[in-house]
């Protein structure tokens, strides 16, 4: 089943522009192990670019309170043909979410917020429902609260899409969805709370506050809130791939100021970068708030919940990490008990950088490798695939885990590079990945949709048939299976 773009606060445009930008990156000229170690991850991440069609994008890793490794690819503007310079800056979308929760843990460390108390201990005149919810449920989207944003189309509640105290008013009276800390949902009426609960016990405006006692101590200049609707100097422009990935349209990003705490900052991976390094440093928060900011979080039965406080946890056995995730196009994830971050800005809503991430750490932490170097092992049987086909796919990928060290690519990673392969009408290719994925993945319904879509492009219906029922076998509840085997006429 195609993957789909995360829900972002976007709206867009129709302007089509050329596709098939080709990254550009500054080579190393050293020949030392570090520069070795450079050009690798340069290739790396050119590959993935030119694979996900990411017009320009930002690296920086941070390694024991120093930047190592800092690359500006491709161009902030296909209009323009601008290059990506360390002066472009980006959006981070919901990575502004992590802001908010240093904010809140800046007035938790002066007195003036409990991270325990129930948000009606500091906001008044909520509905009943509202009430009893806490900070830390808002922080974690815990909350069960109703989404002043509709997830589906993107706009606020209400009958005046475009109207923020109409949308403040129509959520609150929709029901509440759960009980507080019963399930996570990642929910933007949460952050609109935060910032009203940081403007009253911070005395100022949430965006002056973050200004002052972020990015100002951080060392963060040129970083400031804004969208489509400001002039933001030296602003990379914002794009997303056209239907079946022929060409880009641009994105109008639209913030309402309301929903600032939830989304609208835009940096750099140099500020970016001042701003982590500042953070484990002690300049915004005490060590132990730090620590607690970043603490994972549980829900009523004691279940983890995937949010810490305001940051999402990258959960796993070892090399743990918390995340800034915005847009699917820009991330940061910081490693506390590895001493590292690695910092990816770009300018494609849905090019999802976050997935390379772990690889590039991996060239930090060799054991990271072995857990979460999937997407580089997809890279590299890519580069087999160019010269080798696609013929004896399993084979090949474990040559290249024994040789490079490295995990299997994900049910995910196989899956978005065999519908890249199919947008690009190669269905036979896209085929031998897709199997691959039920090989690696045997259990995982979606691994055998995906194949079936394939082998339907193929115009191999009996096993488009086949491999639909089995993922039905997998997943009864898979709408789609059931929808193309009618279209089959084998329901």
């Amino acid at each position: 089943m195609n993957p789909r773009l995360p829900s972002v606060l976007l709206l867009m445009a129709f302007a089509a522009v050329p596709a098939g930008v080709i990254a550009a990156a500054a080579a190393p000229t050293s020949q030392s192990q570090a520069s070795r170690v450079e050009q690798e991850i340069a290739a790396f991440v050119r590959s993935e670019m030119q694979e996900r069609q990411i017009p320009g994008l930002q690296l920086a890793v941070i390694q024991r309170g120093k930047v190592v490794l800092k690359r500006n690819f491709g161009l902030a503007s296909l209009q323009y043909r601008v290059p990506v310079t360390d002066a472009s800056l980006f959006s981070i979308n919901s990575a502004t979410k992590a802001f908010a929760g240093v904010a809140v843990m800046q007035l938790v460390q002066q007195g003036k917020i409990d991270l325990a108390a129930p948000i009606d201990r500091y906001l008044t005149g909520l509905p009943a429902a509202w009430q009893g919810v806490t900070v830390t449920q808002l922080l974690n989207h815990t909350s069960g609260l109703p989404d002043v944003l509709d997830q589906r189309s993107g706009k606020l509640v209400g009958p005046q899409p475009d109207d923020a105290d109409a949308a403040w008013t129509a959520v609150q009276v929709l029901p509440v969805e759960a009980q507080p800390g019963e399930r996570y949902r990642y929910n933007q009426t949460n952050y609109v709370l935060l910032a009203k609960l940081i403007e009253l016990q911070g005395g100022q405006p949430f965006t002056t506050f973050v200004q002052h006692r972020q990015f100002d101590v951080a060392g963060m200049p040129h970083s400031g809130f804004g969208d489509a609707k400001d002039v933001v100097a030296n602003k990379a422009s914002s794009y997303v791939l056209d239907r079946g990935g022929k060409g880009y349209r641009n994105v109008i990003e639209d913030f309402p100021v309301f929903l600032r705490a939830g989304a609208g900052i835009n940096s750099n991976v140099d500020e970016l970068a001042n701003w982590l390094i500042a953070l484990q440093a002690g300049r915004l928060l005490a060590p132990a708030r730090v620590a607690r900011l970043w603490q994972p979080t549980s829900l009523n039965d004691g279940k983890p919940a995937p949010w810490a406080l305001g940051w999402p946890t990258i959960g796993r056995d070892g090399h743990r990490a918390v995340a800034g995730i915005g847009g699917a196009r820009s991330a940061f994830y910081v490693y506390p008990d590895d001493d590292l971050a690695v910092i990816i800005l770009s300018n494609l809503a849905g090019g999802q950088p976050e997935q390379l991430i772990d690889s590039i750490a991996g060239f930090y932490i060799p054991a990271l490798r072995q857990q979460r170097g999937g997407a580089y092992a997809a890279h590299l049987l890519r580069q087999s695939t160019s010269s080798g086909g696609f013929d004896g796919l399993e084979q090949k990928l474990v040559a290249i885990r024994h040789q490079h060290g490295l995990s299997a690519p994900t049910e995910g990673d196989l899956n978005a590079w065999g519908y890249r392969l199919l947008g690009r009408q190669q269905p036979k290719q896209a085929i031998a990945v897709f199997q691959l994925g039920v090989q690696l993945y045997p259990q995982g319904a979606n691994g055998y949709d995906s194949l079936a879509e394939a082998y339907e492009a193929d115009g191999a219906k009996s096993l488009a048939v086949t491999h639909y029922r089995r993922s039905l076998e997998l997943d009864p509840g898979n709408k789609h299976a059931v929808a193309r085997l009618r279209v089959l006429g084998a329901d």
